[in-house]
């Protein structure tokens, strides 16, 4: 039987995560502002939270229905039959997103779904979950509009972006699904070397391995659905007996990071072995005005970390120019992408960017620049105008 689903992502994947989930089994795919929505049966919603390299959540949609006010809202969410699927002692969070909706706060919108569905189940059972919103067994989202309100439940419980395995977490760090939609975005194929010679604590460089060694990025972890009193357990096991079956086991791969700061590739070291791929990557300290490249050609990809460990604004205006000439220099033969928020690096490094991507990191606007390099004279060429 298929169930409706959306599947939120980074803004600017919205198309790449379309196309992956055409890949994994669903139907009648909608690509839309920050997600795509799309049918599948129980087996592919399995699939894709444990495959989906780019997908933030699986949500399935129970209801929806207009409103006039909150009172409206109550009585959908009443009108789930919310103890089919979990029970009073699972613990619940409720959160709920608005696009052009009239009511004046979301917070009591929460309050009245929450208090729905312990209703419900004090009728149906006697008893109420209780809420839990640090670490609940059961998420339920709701999205509001100017006149109608969807009712989901997650199927994933932690974000997909949580892998499961890393260890030595950075303030404010790339997104694994968004370092995984990079990579694809580059066109990067794991015969071709990469490096990401600012790797602060390794994301792309293990998004990389997996993507190699065929690993799916869900199977360190769990996901609410196992515990969903409605679980097809033989085609979960399935599902996941098949992803284990194509892992293949760790090997040397074409895949470089370095950092400057020793701290970092400590982090990035801890993270690639807890990933189960420190023998996949050659890891080093290194400086990237400095260092040679590993291969004749190749991709490199990296988020400079601008502002924060490379310092000030005056630092960074004498970085890029150096940054361009290193790339001149050494890089001959290799695309360069760097993601950055940073509106001086496109003026100031002095290279002319190929292409152009909008991405979010988070809530944060940023770009993928493309810098194509070819042997030739060093002579700068105008600054590119801040995008």
């Amino acid at each position: 039987m298929s169930e409706y689903f959306f599947s939120p992502c980074p803004r600017g994947l919205e198309a790449m995560l379309a196309d992956e989930l055409a890949a994994l089994g669903a139907t009648a795919i909608e690509p839309t502002h920050g997600g795509v929505g799309f049918s599948a049966d129980w087996a592919t919603c399995y699939r894709v939270n444990l495959e989906s390299r780019l997908a933030t959540r699986v949500m399935w949609r129970l209801a929806r229905g207009r409103y006039q006010g909150e009172e409206d809202i109550y009585r959908l969410a009443y009108g789930v039959t919310w103890a089919k699927w979990f029970t009073p002692d699972d613990t619940i969070r409720v959160h709920v997103t608005a696009q052009h909706s009239p009511l004046k706060s979301l917070e009591f919108v929460t309050l009245r779904i929450k208090d729905a569905v312990c209703d419900h189940f004090r009728t149906v059972t006697g008893q109420r979950p209780s809420v839990d919103t640090a670490h609940p067994a059961v998420r339920i989202h709701a999205f509001l509009t100017r006149d109608s309100v969807t009712l989901y439940l997650d199927t994933s419980g932690d974000p997909l972006y949580k892998r499961g395995f890393k260890h030595a977490a950075v303030e404010a760090p790339l997104k694994e699904n968004l370092a995984a939609g990079i990579l694809r975005i580059t066109g990067w194929t794991p015969d071709v070397p990469l490096i990401d010679p600012m790797c602060g604590s390794g994301t792309f460089l293990i998004e990389a391995a997996h993507i190699a060694l065929d690993i799916a990025p869900g199977l360190g972890r769990g996901f609410a659905f196992e515990g969903f009193r409605h679980l097809d357990r033989a085609a979960w096991t399935s599902v996941r007996k098949a992803a284990e079956a194509r892992r293949q086991p760790p090997r040397p791969l074409a895949i470089h990071g370095s950092d400057m700061a020793a701290d970092q590739v400590r982090r990035a070291r801890v993270n690639l072995q807890a990933a189960g791929v420190a023998e996949c990557v050659k890891l080093e300290r290194a400086d990237l005005l400095e260092r040679a490249a590993p291969a004749g050609q190749g991709v490199m990809v990296c988020n400079p970390p601008y502002g924060v460990r490379l310092g000030e604004a005056e630092g960074l205006a004498a970085l890029y120019p150096q940054l361009g000439d290193a790339l001149k220099r050494r890089w001959s033969g290799w695309r360069c992408f760097f993601l950055t928020a940073d509106a001086e690096l496109p003026k100031l490094i002095g290279l002319k960017a190929s292409r152009r991507t909008p991405l979010f990191n988070g809530a944060l606007e940023c770009r993928l620049f493309e810098y194509r390099m070819v042997a030739g004279s060093l002579r700068r060429r105008p600054a590119e105008p801040a995008v």
